[in-house]
């Protein structure tokens, strides 16, 4: 009797309540209900002894990415998540090979720091269904963090700065490192949640620095100073430098560049950002590329040389410009404006806007970053573009010498040492020939094929090496006996062209004399028949 008689006042009661609510959503005006909210959690305030502070997926203020701070705070609590939440969401790491798992929407779990206990709840806020747009509007998922107002000091000082670091910590272990390459911008500049400025793909490459054909003293200074910079955050900030680092590698195709760079990543567990210059619009969009990088990673120029009109002799660019534009008619003028409807659909990266990009002002942005760029000929480089200060560090990457040799026969051939290697080690040091093309030689083509074999192939084709190279040079060597032969009988027939020139010019000064001599007797003999 008496629940009949509790539910009997609950009735009335909970039909009062919806009345009241329902007459509030429909005839209290927003400004108003701006008001009671404000001053009612004001009251609440007083009686509640808890705090919370909101982490949102995505900023508000960027380009809709994810929030570090939200995916920090994700990684942290999938430790916990596993024991405590009764829903939650899977997602693949380290190339499928284990699941991270965090709490679902609408859980909460419990942490305790210092002693003290505090509550992370996931939630989100439904889209608006009713918003029709071309572009996918997910929901917006934040964490909720409750906790006693007592802590608050130990929360907003300690606590969330200890979540935020384990969180990152988590995330380094654990990611899948990224090769990434930039997308040709199409959009004019503008990005949506549905578009990514850069694309990328699991980072598998094998290169490492035990793999790299590369004598061993080179390359132990290399790794002491890749070492040297992942090491040196507070230095950077001690000396007042942007926690960055430039790399010029250079030298002859098939020297191993490329196999340096992908060995640099797996040394320092860096992402790789591959740049590709002729697909970026202008100055402003290369710009946007940098501040879309993450830290830890490397950003890649190759072949810098071929990439864009980057190269040196500015000066002499636009004195023969001037020269042209002086030289034009109407028909070069014509040619000359459909030359520049077409260079508007290529990229307008200036030199000026490549140099911004290394050390200007936006290159601070997310540290511990290092910046590398290839070329084969190094010559043709602007030298503002690889002074010290820009790429740090010069690496000469040249032709394969015998300790490269041996790392290359350990790797393809697993042996350390050989009969034929005094042979090699001779052949090495008459010819050229470059570890790419050292490493085709020693890979056997067959089962059949062992170490010996492999090792008599490349004596051979070093051999030939050496006798094309004596040709080469001797081809050369006749070429320029040639030229010196032909500038010779040039001087000769300018100097004889001189001296007939010289003598004719002195017949005609004798000639002219003699006329001279002539005219004044003539003029002579005229006074004395006047007189």
């Amino acid at each position: 009797m008496m629940m009949q008689d509790v539910w009997a006042q609950l009735g009335p009661t909970i039909a009062a309540i919806m009345f009241t609510w329902t007459m509030y959503q429909n005839y209290f005006p927003h400004e108003l209900r701006g008001h009671i909210r404000r001053y009612t959690d004001k009251i609440v305030s007083y009686f509640y002894p808890y705090m919370h502070i909101i982490f949102h997926e995505y900023d508000t203020d960027g380009w809709f990415e994810r929030s570090k701070a939200y995916v920090a705070i994700e990684r942290y609590l999938s430790k916990n998540s596993c024991t405590q939440a009764k829903r939650l969401k899977a997602n693949v790491v380290k190339d499928g090979q284990s699941l991270v798992l965090t709490m679902d929407d609408h859980e909460e779990i419990t942490d305790e720091y210092k002693g003290e206990k505090v509550w992370w709840i996931s939630s989100q806020q439904l889209a608006n269904k009713q918003t029709i747009s071309l572009w996918k509007e997910d929901d917006k998922r934040y964490f909720k963090l409750k906790f006693h107002r007592k802590n608050r000091e130990l929360i907003t000082n300690s606590y969330l700065k200890y979540v935020l670091d384990e969180g990152k910590a988590i995330a380094v272990r654990e990611r899948q490192r990224k090769l990434y390459t930039n997308n040709k911008g199409e959009s004019g500049g503008y990005r949506y949640r549905g578009w990514r400025i850069w694309s990328q793909v699991v980072f598998e490459h094998p290169s490492t620095f035990d793999t790299l054909a590369m004598d061993p003293n080179k390359k132990q200074e290399i790794m002491d100073d890749l070492q040297t910079f992942s090491k040196s955050k507070d230095y950077y900030a001690k000396i007042g430098k942007a926690w960055k680092r430039g790399y010029l590698l250079y030298g002859p195709p098939g020297t191993g560049k490329s196999s340096m760079i992908a060995a640099m990543a797996n040394f320092l567990e860096y992402d790789i950002y591959d740049l590709e210059l002729t697909a970026v619009k202008d100055n402003t969009e290369l710009r946007r590329l940098l501040i879309d990088t993450t830290s830890k990673s490397i950003i890649v120029i190759e072949d810098i040389d071929c990439s864009l009109d980057l190269t040196g002799q500015r000066e002499e660019k636009k004195k023969k410009k001037d020269e042209e534009d002086k030289e034009k008619d109407e028909k070069d003028a014509i040619v000359e404006k459909m030359k520049k409807g077409e260079a508007k659909e290529k990229s307008e990266v200036t030199l000026s806007g490549l140099l911004n990009f290394i050390d200007g002002l936006w290159s601070a942005i997310g540290g511990e970053r290092l910046i590398v760029f290839t070329t084969n000929y190094v010559e043709k480089l602007d030298p503002a573009l690889i002074r010290r200060g820009r790429m740090d560090k010069h690496i000469v990457l040249s032709y394969c010498c015998f300790e490269s040799f041996k790392v290359l026969a350990r790797n393809y051939l697993d042996v350390e040492s050989h009969d034929h290697f005094p042979e090699i080690r001779r052949l090495l040091g008459e010819t050229n020939m470059t570890p790419a093309d050292i490493a085709e030689n020693l890979m056997p083509k067959s089962s059949k094929e062992n170490a010996d074999t492999c090792l008599k192939r490349l004596i051979n084709a070093l051999e030939i090496a050496k006798e094309e190279a004596k040709l080469k040079a001797k081809e050369e060597e006749e070429e320029e006996r040639a030229k010196a032969k032909k500038e010779k009988e040039e001087k000769e027939e300018k100097k004889k062209e001189l001296a007939a020139d010289a003598e004719e010019a002195k017949d005609t000064d004798g000639v002219n004399k003699n006329e001279k001599s002539e005219s004044n007797g003539t003029k002579k003999n005229g006074d004395v028949s006047k007189d």
